[in-house]
């Protein structure tokens, strides 16, 4: 049986939630109830911070499947993730400052707890590494880990092991060197990420 985490509802404070009435369909509609607030569109700007990046992401868990957006801003003491529907409408947003993270629905509920993939999967349904995935989405192991790798042709990375997750790296970007397609699975989650752009040193 999987380890629980300490949650409790928070109150919602972020002032640039606005309201929407949710159009999109299939599996997204779980997450988000007729009539609720819809999620802040961007983490702020990428000034002094390590990375900023945003794609595509698409999640199969269980016998559930889900595709979207993803925008991401990241230093070593936080991070502020918003994943959103097609659309462009805000799913979840989770913010991290130091050891705590803040999870946010488009319902306005927010969740607190210290153990990001745990809290996520309570949340969403599904698994979010993001303790590793800072340093995997450079094409790099996570520091602190065990970790097993296999190289390609080129002595870049094509898959790593860590952290009880394989994160295949299935393409590279040409002009920055940078990974530009990964897919992470563990048990029954598969992750695929597609990273149309980067800010920020690697």
């Amino acid at each position: 049986m999987r380890n629980t985490v300490n949650m409790r509802r928070l109150q919602v404070i972020d002032p640039e939630f606005e309201v929407f009435v949710m159009r999109t369909t299939l599996l997204w509609a779980c997450l988000l109830l007729a009539g609720c607030a819809a999620i802040e569109q961007q983490p702020a700007g990428p000034s002094g911070v390590a990375f900023y990046l945003s794609g595509r992401v698409s999640v199969k868990y269980g016998t559930e499947a889900v595709s979207g957006k993803i925008s991401w801003q990241h230093d070593a003491d936080s991070d502020d993730l918003l994943i959103s529907t097609p659309l462009g409408q805000g799913v979840a947003r989770i913010v991290r400052r130091d050891t705590l993270v803040n999870l946010t629905t488009s319902d306005q509920k927010a969740y607190q707890a210290d153990d990001v993939e745990t809290l996520t999967e309570q949340v969403l349904g599904w698994r979010l590494p993001l303790a590793g995935l800072p340093d995997w989405v450079r094409g790099r192991a996570a520091a602190g880990a065990q970790v097993q790798t296999r190289l390609d042709g080129s002595s870049r990375l094509a898959e790593l092991r860590q952290s009880g997750w394989l994160v295949e790296f299935l393409d590279y970007n040409g002009a920055n060197g940078l990974p530009a397609r990964l897919r992470l699975s563990r048990e029954d989650v598969e992750i695929r990420l597609v990273i149309d752009q980067w800010r920020g040193a690697p």
